[in-house]
């Protein structure tokens, strides 16, 4: 399938520059400042085992060229409405656009920009950031990529998708309850960046301050609570994925924390935000949640 990554950074430049490693037909949609930089040192992937340089194939909205099979969209929430308007030449009737983005507020807005038949779900699971220089940096070995039909049922392009976003360095999962997923994974940047962002310090230092375990313990609750009430109760793998991420003595933080200490915009209201509405909506008490999100709108505002 011809492959269209909408963004390189962090988590679309990972994947993609895998996917590109690995063969596959890929192109990276690209502001032009990203585009000089990825042509000037290629796109460089930093992990545990090592560096690779991968040379990517770049466009700009004003250059992309034609309809493609499938379009993985990594932009940032706020990111989001821009991202649309660039690759919407890019969708045509029978392209399958993947999220990877954080919360659920998206979805309404691709099936309302692209229609539910090309609306999928995606999920990705990385700690990942780009350095100084722009180059990607894989920050522990977890990588695992899940993506399905929002409405759970068997869809012929399934398998053409699988093979796409399959290569040989990351986990593919393809998932008919990626709803589910979705949710969970929502629930797990809701606590880690909650937990992080309201202490300031990892996961490793709140857990060694008094107090830090139950502080953890008590916003992990109050998340798992939210999703009950909404109607996705937390599967015990999630469960225990989320009490793992919480126990670290590590320097394990979430891309909120890490965006907030370089003063950089952070995603508090599609993480948070909604999160913490969709509390209010069921009358679940979430009085850590909601502090962590009103300290984060300071923070905002200020930057504004």
């Amino acid at each position: 399938m011809r492959t269209l990554l909408v963004g390189a950074g962090a988590t679309g430049g990972y994947f993609g520059g895998r996917l590109a490693q690995a063969g596959k037909d890929v192109t990276f949609l690209v502001r032009p400042g990203r585009q000089e930089t990825l042509r000037r040192r290629g796109l460089r992937l930093k992990g545990p085992d090592g560096e690779t340089v991968v040379q990517p194939h770049t466009v700009t909205a004003d250059t992309l060229d034609g309809h493609f099979d499938l379009v993985v969209l990594a932009v940032k929430s706020y990111g989001l409405e821009q991202a649309l308007l660039d690759m919407a030449p890019a969708v045509g009737p029978r392209t399958v656009v993947v999220p990877l983005l954080n919360g659920m507020r998206h979805v309404d807005e691709l099936e309302g920009a692209f229609g539910p038949e090309r609306a999928w779900g995606g999920v990705c699971l990385i700690s990942a950031t780009l350095d100084d220089d722009g180059d990607v940096v894989q920050m522990s070995g977890l990588h695992r990529l899940g993506y399905g039909p929002l409405d759970g049922a068997e869809d012929e392009r399934l398998p053409e998708v699988t093979y796409a976003l399959s290569g040989t360095e990351f986990d593919s999962n393809p998932s008919l309850t990626i709803v589910q997923d979705m949710w969970e994974k929502w629930m797990f940047l809701a606590t880690l960046g909650a937990a992080t962002t309201l202490m300031r310090g990892s996961v490793g230092e709140i857990n060694a301050a008094p107090g830090g375990l139950d502080l953890g313990a008590r916003i992990a609750a109050e998340a798992m609570a939210v999703l009950t009430a909404a109607g996705h109760p937390a599967r015990p793998g999630a469960v225990s994925l989320l009490r793992t991420g919480l126990s670290g003595t590590g320097v394990s933080t979430s891309s909120m924390y890490r965006d907030l200490v370089r003063g950089a915009p952070v995603e508090a209201d599609a993480i948070l935000g909604d999160f913490v509405a969709e509390a209010a909506k069921h009358d679940v008490p979430a009085p850590m949640l909601s502090a962590a999100y009103t300290a984060l709108s300071i923070y905002s505002a200020r930057r504004a």
